[in-house]
C-alpha cells in the first residue's frame, strides 16, 4: 500500500539522552529521524515521540527536539508503545492507519511497538536508516522479524516522495532542495 500523508503518522521511539551514546550509529539515526520529522511537518503528518521511563533514561535528545516542528510526546513504561492505553486510544481516534516507525532500541521497543501495531491492524513502515540498537546485528534481526510479521521496510526518501506524490507545488521544492543539499551534512529547518 502506498503511503499517503492523510493516513500517516511518524512515530519516533525513545531517542533519549541516556540511551543514544551506546547506540551504534545513533547520531545518524537522530539526523534521519529529525529530517523525516521536518518533512512530516511540511506535509501535515503528525509526529509522535515516545520516551521510555524518562526518569532513568532522560528525555528525547535536544538536537532532535530542536529540529522538529509540532509533535506529541508520550511517556511510556511498556516496551510496546501501543500497549499504553492512552496512546492506543488516541492513535485509534486519529484515524491514521499508516505508521512510519523509527528509533531505538530496534530489537526491543521499536520491535515490540511494531508488533503491537501490526496486531492491531496498522500498516507499519520500518524506517530502515533510523532504527538502531547497541549492536547492528540485533537491529537487523528486529527488522527481519517485523518484515516477516507484515511490516514494510522503507527509506526516508521513499517516504518523502510517496507523501509528496507530485512535483508541482512549493512543498515538493522545499523537500527536494533539502535532499539535493544532503540532509546528513546539516539539518534543515522547514518551519
Amino acid at each position: 500500500m502506498r503511503l499517503v500523508p492523510e493516513q500517516s503518522l511518524l512515530l519516533i521511539v525513545d531517542l533519549q539522552v541516556g540511551l543514544l551514546p551506546v547506540i551504534e550509529g545513533g547520531d545518524q539515526v537522530v539526523t534521519e529521524a529529525a529530517w523525516m520529522g521536518q518533512v512530516a511537518s511540511v506535509l501535515d503528518v503528525p509526529v509522535w515521540l515516545t520516551e521510555q521511563y524518562p526518569q532513568g533514561l532522560g528525555t528525547s535528545v535536544p538536537r532532535l527536539l530542536d529540529q522538529l516542528g509540532p509533535h506529541r510526546r508520550w511517556e511510556k513504561h511498556h516496551f510496546d508503545a501501543h500497549a499504553e492505553p492512552a496512546f492506543s486510544r488516541e492513535l485509534a481516534e486519529s484515524g491514521r492507519r499508516q505508521v512510519v516507525l523509527c528509533g531505538t532500541e530496534a530489537h526491543v521497543c521499536v520491535l515490540q511497538t511494531a508488533l503491537g501495531l501490526l496486531e492491531a491492524g496498522y500498516a507499519v513502515h520500518w524506517l530502515a536508516e533510523a532504527c538502531a540498537s547497541r549492536r547492528a546485528d540485533e537491529a537487523q534481526l528486529a527488522r527481519q522479524r517485523v518484515m516477516q510479521a507484515g511490516g514494510v521496510a522503507v527509506s526516508a526518501d521513499m517516504v518523502a516522495y510517496e507523501w509528496l506524490h507530485r512535483c508541482d507545488d512549493e512543498r515538493f521544492r522545499r523537500v527536494h532542495r533539502s535532499l539535493l543539499r544532503g540532509r546528513s551534512a546539516r539539518p534543515l529547518r522547514f518551519f
